[in-house]
This record gives C-alpha cells, structure tokens and sequence, in this order.
C-alpha cells in the first residue's frame, strides 16, 4: 500500500468508535528530534534553565574568585602535581581529575581529586537550594538538565586545562591492588591536559605519543589500574561491557548516526580509581560513624538468573549447576560467575572460530 492510500479520515460530524483508526503519512507536522527530546524534558519537570536569581548567584560566586576560597592556608597547594582529566570528547565540564606517581615496580601513589562544588554553593543559598531540589544533572541525547547554572558547572567548578581549581583529594599508596594507606583533604589544583577517551586508548595502543608532564602519570595510573581490575575479577566483580547508543544530530536537529560506544581501556582506567577512591571514603566514613547516604542494587530475581542460565547454555556457554531453591545471595553470587564465564567465552570466541576455519 502507498503512502497516499494510506491515509484515511472520517465524515465530518461522524462519531469515532474504538476499532476506528486515522493514519496520516507522512505526517503533517513533523518535528525535528532534538525538539521533542527538549519536549519530554519539560514535560518530565527537568527544566534546562534556571531563574534569573539563581544565575546570579551563581555568577557572584565565580566572580569572586579567589575571594571565596577561605583559608588557602588549609588547603594543599597541588598545582605543581602533574595532572589529567579523562572525559568523552562531547564532555563541556570536568568534575573529577587524576595524578598518579609510580614509587616501585609494586607500588603507585594516587591522587583523585574531585571539584569542590560545596566551596563556592554555601548551604542554604539561592544555588544550594535549587540544587537540592534537581538533586543530580539529567543527560539526555544532545543535551543535558544540569544540577548547577553554567557558571559553575562549566567554569569554576570544571577543572579544565591551565586553571586553579579547587579540590577534594583521595590520596592512596597501592602496593599492588591493596591500599597501604589513604589521605583525604581540600586542596587546589591545576590541570596539565585534557584527555579524551580515545585519544587514551591510541596511546595505549601505540598509535599516539604522551606528553610531559602527564606521560609518566598516565603511565602510572594505567598500572594501578590494571591491578585494581585483576583483583576485582578475581574476587567475582560483575563484568558489565554492553555498548552505550549515543547519537549524532544534524544541523536541523535530527538523528544523524547512532554510535556504540563500547567501554575501552581508558574507560576502566577511571571506573577503577574511582572505585577505588569511593571506597576508601566509605572505609573512612565507616571507621569514624559518620551517617552518609549510598545506593544498594536490588539483588536479581532468582527465576531470571534461571532463564539466563537457559539462554546461555542455548549459545554453549559452559554454566555451573543452578540449586533447585536459590537465595537472593546465591543468585547474586551465581550472576557474578555467569559474567566472568560470558567474559572468558567472549574472549575465546575468535581464537575458536579461527581453529575451525582452518580445518
């Protein structure tokens, strides 16, 4: 059927009943996608912009400056710290940055340091208040509802290349993927480079030289890192690796290409520290009774964990023996085991595929 003959209508006065159906094709207004993503946003209460009191709060805060920093004297004095930032190339804010020191073959000093937002948003400000009630930024295709005005997000709190910012720092000695000791104050930094998440990986792979001062660095963190991961896979980590759609749109606002960006190297290498510098925050957090507010996963249904099971073994995976009555934690721990089972399957998939080829 063409799309002329499918459009159809009813007599003008004629009442509708439920089987009737209208289809109009193509359609008679039609929207470019950006603009009915800005749609949902506002209809889902995630409005973009901020009122006018509110931006002005903010820009007086980056207007000040140094001013409203307090006592330098509390704070570390870090910027002649090598240091990097890792983000997707379509990043405008940087919230968190890395430098790394390599002490022996064993050992790596770390340093996470994490925008000090809480420096320039008092408690109770016009800012604090309307942040409090975002709670978090909300990234959508192509755009994003922030949690903090521009000034702050994309300036004064974004640790971009070249400029003092404040800081949080987690500083960690590993000896291998073990933390011998952790250090946590406010400090000032001052980033070397901005790095993207491709650009990291064709330096991993050879294709691009590291620049002083950030080459040993990146260096550093890439072996701590990798340590960290070992240590999470052997101890039964959940391996997570399914592509991320993100798309490309045009200059009219529509679709243009959808990409999957799968996670790389340079991806894991920031999960990791992170990790790493969370739970060092949680450890302290614990020790000291301080009350604070984390996320638990739900535990996964058993009966899913059984068709994954079923499903697996369809694609000869070799999966352990599912128990006839499976407690939330077995299937937790069962589902952790399913995944470095899929991970070693997936690796070995080529080297298979090529043995058989050539018989």
């Amino acid at each position: 059927m063409s799309a002329r003959r499918a459009r159809t209508s009813r007599r003008p006065g004629a009442r509708a009943r439920d089987d009737d159906a209208r289809v109009v094709w193509p359609p008679r207004e039609r929207r470019p996608a950006r603009s009915l993503i800005d749609a949902l946003t506002v209809e889902r209460g995630l409005a973009r912009g901020f009122e006018r009191h509110v931006e002005r709060a903010a820009r007086r805060a980056r207007e000040r400056g140094l001013e409203i920093r307090g006592d330098l004297d509390s704070r570390r004095d870090l910027t002649g710290l090598a240091t990097f930032t890792i983000d997707p190339a379509s990043a405008r804010d940087f919230d968190d940055a890395v430098s790394a020191q390599e002490l022996d073959h064993e050992r790596v000093r770390v340093w996470v340091h994490i925008a000090d937002v809480s420096a320039y948003v008092p408690e109770g400000s016009a800012v604090d208040e309307e942040a409090r009630r975002r709670a978090t930024s909300v990234y959508v295709p192509g755009a994003v509802a922030p949690m903090l005005p521009r000034a702050l997000s994309n300036d004064a709190c974004s640790l971009v290349p070249g400029r003092e910012r404040l800081a949080v720092t987690v500083e960690l000695e590993l000896r291998g993927a073990d933390v011998a000791s952790a250090a946590f104050y406010r400090s000032v930094i001052r980033s070397d480079e901005r790095l993207e998440y491709e650009r990291v990986d064709r330096i991993f792979a050879g294709e691009e030289r590291a620049h002083e001062p950030w080459a040993a660095p990146l260096a550093a963190a890439r072996a701590a890192a990798a340590r960290l991961q070992r240590a999470r896979e052997r101890s039964g980590a959940l391996v997570v690796d399914s592509p991320e759609p993100e798309f490309e749109f045009d200059e009219r606002g529509d679709v243009a290409a959808i990409h999957g960006r799968t996670q790389t190297e340079s991806h894991r290498l920031i999960e990791h520290l992170m990790i790493a510098a969370n739970e060092a925050v949680a450890q302290l957090l614990q020790r000291q009774r301080v009350p604070c507010l984390y996320r638990v996963h739900e535990p996964p249904e058993p009966e899913r964990i059984e068709r994954l099971v079923a499903q697996l073994a369809t694609l000869d995976v070799p999966t352990q023996a599912v128990p006839e009555r499976m407690s939330s934690t077995q299937a937790t721990a069962l589902l952790a085991d399913l995944s470095r089972r899929v991970d070693r399957h997936v690796r070995r998939a080529p080297a298979t595929a090529g043995a058989r080829s050539a018989r």
